[in-house]
């Protein structure tokens, strides 16, 4: 049992989603030659990181984790952990997942996640959250890391692939984030937390979220143009796009209910990510350019 606390204060299931865009990043750019031993000790180096940074992050928020239903049964809200064990625990695997990626990946690789880091827990949890409606767009910087890191261990520089990755996820991560905060308006207002939906309305979050997935159906058009993936990544980002709109779109009928409406946004947003993930790291080509 005590084991199991030290492991869900780390998020398990947001670990695994940054494991996946990670290897959708690193096969993107290894370009159909992966070096296997690579990925798995960028995948580890970064799985420790994100672990750390939960963790850590479950120490700043247990005082809004306790006003919330959904993680009102959190270890440190609940007193199955003590603060000091998960910051203790948190610092420890971020210093191995570090130290993994220094040892293992590159310079670079190990400055963007630790950039991801510092705008997690520095910036976003120690004051955006709290304190400003665009800490959901500080975020997602954090947020989008993962797939850069992974693009960046295989090939060893920043260009233009991994500056769309970046944009991408960036973006991704907007109607992601401000549909769970309309299925979930009540613990955020009981919260005050001022994501968008609670300091503007529903209906202000409603417009973001239509536009972010125009934005983000455009930047993901981007690894088409730049010749980094080709017609298979095209169809199934088309495809997902469009019926993300479509869903996305329907939160203006009359007769929706805003909860339910939000949860399938937020669902679809999951399986929209997971399969441009897969469909990097299936249908990745030589780029045409790369520039930066």
């Amino acid at each position: 049992m005590k084991l199991k606390r030290y492991l869900l204060v780390t998020k398990p299931g947001i670990i695994f989603g940054n494991l996946i865009a990670t290897v959708g990043g690193f096969l993107l750019a290894s370009q159909g030659k992966p070096d296997w031993a690579l990925l798995c000790a960028t995948m580890l180096g970064l799985s420790l990181v994100v672990a750390s940074g939960c963790a850590i992050n479950n120490c700043i928020d247990r005082d809004i984790d306790s006003r919330m239903s959904r993680t009102r049964k959190r270890v440190l809200v609940t007193g199955a952990m003590s603060v000091r064990a998960a910051m203790a625990h948190g610092v420890v695997l971020g210093l191995l997942g570090f130290a993994c990626l220094l040892a293992f990946t590159n310079l670079l690789t190990t400055a963007c996640v630790l950039f991801g880091f510092i705008i997690y827990v520095g910036v976003y949890s120690l004051y955006m959250k709290r304190n400003s409606v665009y800490g959901t767009l500080v975020g997602s910087l954090s947020g989008a890391v993962p797939p850069v890191a992974g693009y960046v261990a295989a090939s060893g520089r920043f260009d233009s692939g991994a500056a769309i990755l970046l944009l991408m996820f960036c973006l991704w991560q907007m109607p992601h984030s401000y549909a769970i905060a309309i299925f979930r308006f009540e613990d955020y207002e009981r919260a005050n937390i001022p994501v968008l939906p609670v300091v503007r309305g529903v209906s202000a979050a409603k417009r973001q979220i239509v536009l972010y997935i125009l934005a983000f159906a455009m930047a993901t058009m981007l690894l088409v143009v730049g010749g980094y993936t080709g017609y298979g990544y095209l169809a199934v980002a088309c495809a997902t796009s469009v019926w993300w709109l479509k869903m996305a779109l329907g939160g203006y009928k009359a007769a929706t209910n805003d909860i339910v409406w939000a949860r399938q946004v937020f669902v679809f947003s999951i399986v929209t990510i997971t399969a441009l993930s897969v469909m990097m790291a299936l249908d990745s080509h030589a780029p045409v350019l790369a520039v930066l």
